[in-house]
């Protein structure tokens, strides 16, 4: 799973810039572009990207270890590793199909959190139950939604690339290849970046 957001369209916290990175200035590092046809070109069978114009890039790749899926509903788009051992009761409560996924679920939540806020978004992450982690682009909005499970079983990095990017990688050599020192493990828990 790879995610880029273009700058200006989140705002990450000014720690997860390292003064290192701009101190090795001479050393060569990838941009968005090119972490975005490695990433490809290491899933040419089956790995995909979706553009939305000069504000974010998402790419997937079915699972190969960890559990792993995609959804896009209503200009609203989910890349979800992972699993909730809860999903059924989930489903039940926010009165969705049976057959739904955690993707289709959390895009849901999110789409009842942006609509009507009726909890904080806190108590929602606080239902689920599983190891996971989830990045959420409501292309409409441009709003980027990202949570990460506390068990840690599931892992996420973020960093800044060198134009300003905010990338989000379940693949910590795709972020630190773009990011050089400016990445970090995502922090458990649910944020809007």
């Amino acid at each position: 799973m790879l995610a880029i957001f273009k700058n200006g369209l989140v705002n990450p916290p000014k720690e997860l810039h390292s003064p290192a990175s701009i101190q090795l200035a001479s050393d060569r590092f990838k941009t968005c572009e090119e972490t975005l046809k490695e990433f490809l070109s290491a899933n040419p069978n089956n790995g995909f990207s979706l553009g939305f114009v000069d504000k974010a890039i998402l790419a997937y790749a079915p699972p190969t270890s960890q559990p792993r899926l995609f959804c896009g509903v209503d200009d609203v788009y989910c890349t979800f590793l992972g699993n909730l051992n809860n999903l059924c009761n989930l489903n039940k409560q926010y009165g969705l199909s049976k057959g739904g996924n955690e993707a289709m679920f959390v895009i849901e939540a999110y789409r009842t959190l942006r609509d009507r806020s009726p909890i904080p978004a806190h108590q929602v992450l606080k239902e689920l139950d599983g190891a996971f982690g989830f990045v959420i682009y409501d292309h409409k909005y441009g709003i980027v939604f990202a949570a990460l499970g506390a068990d840690k079983s599931v892992n996420l990095f973020w960093g800044v690339a060198a134009d300003g990017s905010v990338m989000i990688s379940d693949n910590v050599a795709l972020v630190k290849a773009s990011c050089r020192k400016s990445f970090a493990p995502f922090p458990p828990g649910i944020m809007f970046i």
